[in-house]
This record gives structure tokens, sequence and C-alpha cells, in this order.
């Protein structure tokens, strides 16, 4: 008896010397502690890869200089690359949420980009008071249940992109712009306008606002079209515009169908130009995707090659460029959002959600694209000295910025321009239909 209890103590001292070298978490003598970020979006998708490449770059360079300081420990950044499926199933993007808190451990979420999804997810998030940083979906369903419910939905907030409404404006400017130049170069006092929108949550308040708006600026709207947004077929649609003597076809796509869109509006060269929300253009594989017919689309976007918006534009973007030779679409706002959760946590020097919150919404950050700074709904600020997005166009294979040029948002101000810009151009079978100069 006496053997067995001098065996029984021998072992719970060496479970006790286990528990302390090895620390309750498991970890080594050595090993740093880590923080687990969930980067949830469709993997199978340039949008969820977007998001895994700019968190990857995010997490590559804090841990390299050193990590992340929480009070007295150094912690380094682990991803946890999440596919959501959320593009096909918003039963999947929930579980798949559910899953990386439960299962995998993320401390924190990051990603998103179907409005549908991201609703789902946020309350999976919510339930775990999980911060999650959106970094895709752009409703206002989501902020606004921050305010409707402080204390349930604080956990949430979104990095990019600015919200729908600030996407209708920007986009509704996007198209005054080119629409200014479609009066100029082709002689036409009053441009018939087509709206093409991807039957998407999002795209509803753009649908309807645009039928409302784009008649107040000076242009006539010839039709309405609501095509899937996985449609790989869109000729019925572009032929039905052609019919309508369209000038202009203002559009949005965030999913697929902005490749074939693309891709027929070029090939069937139907003669008006196109502008508005497109985030396959937002891409370097765009023209080779649309085999070549993609030239000239014009879309909102965050950031092009060569346009300084901050001192850290043009940095990420080649390291995006350099490393996964591609163009970051707005989804790799990934990187921006790491970065700000990286300086919340130190500031409260602390992990618990409660009291980073408190810090994420003292954010005034100079990221990729733009100034980011939080408002009372977690969403983040649109306006000139914050974010703005910007209008690109493919010229000649290339993508160029082209908005804002020379535009004056009040009066009081100078026009901005930002470094790198160009004018926008009508592609040429527009020029030639129409008799353009």
């Amino acid at each position: 008896m006496k053997r067995r209890l001098t065996a029984l103590v021998a072992a719970v001292s060496v479970l006790a010397l286990a528990v302390g070298v090895f620390g309750a978490a498991g970890c080594r003598p050595g090993e740093a502690k880590v923080i687990k970020i969930g980067v949830l979006g469709p993997m199978e998708f340039i949008q969820g890869r977007h998001h895994w490449f700019g968190a990857t770059l995010a997490m590559e360079e804090i841990n390299a200089a050193g990590g992340v300081k929480v009070g007295d420990e150094t912690y380094q950044i682990e991803l946890v690359k999440v596919d959501t499926n959320e593009l096909l199933s918003v039963d999947d993007a929930a579980t798949a949420c559910e899953r990386a808190i439960t299962v995998d451990g993320a401390q924190f979420l990051v990603g998103a980009i179907r409005t549908e999804a991201a609703l789902a997810m946020q309350e999976v998030a919510m339930d775990h008071q999980t911060i999650f940083l959106v970094c895709g979906a752009s409703h206002t369903q989501l902020s606004d249940k921050v305010a409707e419910d402080y204390e349930r939905y604080k956990y949430w907030f979104r990095v990019t992109p600015i919200n729908v409404n600030y996407l209708v404006k920007d986009s509704l400017i996007l198209l005054n712009y080119v629409a200014g130049i479609v009066r100029e170069e082709l002689g036409i006092a009053k441009p018939k306008c087509a709206i093409v929108i991807e039957q998407a949550v999002a795209g509803d308040p753009l649908a309807e606002a645009a039928n409302a708006i784009i008649p107040t600026m000076g242009m006539e709207v010839v039709g309405t079209w609501r095509p899937s947004t996985t449609a790989t077929d869109l000729t019925a649609e572009l032929t039905a515009i052609r019919n309508s003597g369209a000038h202009i076809i203002y559009t949005y796509f965030s999913g697929p169908a902005g490749v074939p869109y693309a891709r027929q509006w070029g090939e069937l060269q139907i003669p008006a130009v196109s502008v508005g929300i497109n985030v396959e253009a937002q891409a370097m594989g765009f023209i080779e995707a649309t085999d070549g017919f993609g030239d000239y689309e014009c879309t909102l976007n965050t950031l092009a090659p060569g346009l300084e918006i901050t001192e850290k534009t043009v940095p990420f973007y080649d390291k995006f460029v350099d490393r996964f030779g591609e163009y970051p679409t707005y989804n790799a706002g990934t990187y921006d959002a790491v970065w700000i959760l990286k300086e919340a946590i130190e500031r409260a020097g602390a992990l618990d959600s409660d009291s980073v919150v408190a810090e994420l919404e003292k954010t005034d950050y100079r990221g990729a694209s733009g100034r980011i700074v939080f408002d009372e709904s977690h969403d983040v600020t649109w306006g000139p000295g914050f974010v703005t997005a910007i209008g690109t166009q493919w010229q000649d294979g290339e993508l160029r910025c082209v908005w804002p040029y020379e535009w004056q948002p009040v009066e009081g101000i100078d026009p901005i321009t930002y470094p790198g810009t160009v004018r926008y151009q009508i592609p040429p079978w527009v020029l030639e239909q129409w008799g353009g100069q």
C-alpha cells in the first residue's frame, strides 16, 4: 500500500511538473504563444483566395517584426483557413464559422463576401462573443445590428468595402463621370442607360436607387436586368440591351457572373459603355478569363497598379503582386484588418473580446486603401480624407485608375486626383457605332 501511495505521489508530481513546464495550453518550452485568426471566405473563388492572401501578408509582416505584444507576453499570429463556400451555400458558411470557433480555436475572425452568408456568420460569431472584422460584405443590415443591439453585436466591424449606401453613391458618381465623357465625345445630350444587377441581397437597394436616381442625372433608364450571380451566359440580357438602344450599361456583379458578362459584352461588341461594379474585373487574370474581350470594362475598385492613396498603398500592392502573381481585389483588405486587430490588441494589453472592442472603436489607421476610422455602427467611414474607393478601367490590357479624376465632392476643397490616375476611355466600337470623336 505504501509502495502504491509513493507511486501515486510521484505520478502527481510529474504531472504538476509537466503542467508547469508545458503550460495549461500545451506550449512547450521556447514555443511562442499564438493568436488564432480565422480567415473566412469562399476559398475556391478569387474572393476567398484574396481574403487568405491579404491576411497571410499581414501575418508574415507582424510575426517577422516580433509578433503581438499583449502586456508582458509576446504572441505570434496563426491563421486558420476557413472555406465558407458562401457563394453557393449560406448553411455551409454558418457551419464553417461555427467549426472555426469551436473546433479550430479561432479567437478572432476576418473575411466574408456574400451578405446573406455574412449575416448568418455574424450570428454565430456574436453567439460566441467573437470579434468579426468583415472584409467583403457590404449591406447595411450587418452594421444596423450594432446600432439596434449594441451589447450583442458590438463584436462586429466592417473594414472593407464601404457599405452598400456608399457603394451606391460612389458607383453613381463614377457613372456620372463616365456619362459626362459620353456626352462630350459622342455628342449625346441624354444618354440611355441599361441597369444590370445580379440577384443578391446587396444588389436590391442598388437596383432601387439606380432606377430612382439615374433619371435625375440627365439619363433615361431603358430597363433593368437581374441575372444570377453564378450565370454563365448573359446573351439574352445583352441582346435585349443592344435592342434597347442603350449607350451606357450600369452594372453590379460581386460574383463570378462578372466574367461571362464582360466577355460577351466585348465579344458581341454591345455599343454601350460598361461601368459600375464588377469584382471579377479587379483581378489580374480578368483579361485572360474574358479571352481579351473584357478590355474597357470599368468598375468601382479599391486599389490599382501604381496608384498612391496613402504611403502604404504601393508597397502593399507591389508585394501582393510579387508574392501571389495577382492584383489584389478589395477582399485582400484582410491585410489592413489583421494589422488593425494587432494594434487594438496591443493597446488593450489583453485578448478578451470586450477589451479589444473598446480599442477597435478608437481605430484611426492609415491603411493601403485609405484612412480607416469606424463610425458608431462599426462601419468604415467614407469620404475625402478617409476611404473613398476608386474607379478602374482596363485599357489595352492594363488596369488603370480613372476616378477620382479632378473630382470635387464639395465646394471649397481642391479637386481630388490620386497620383497614378488617367482619363477614362470609351471603347472604340462604341465610338464607331455612335459616330464619336
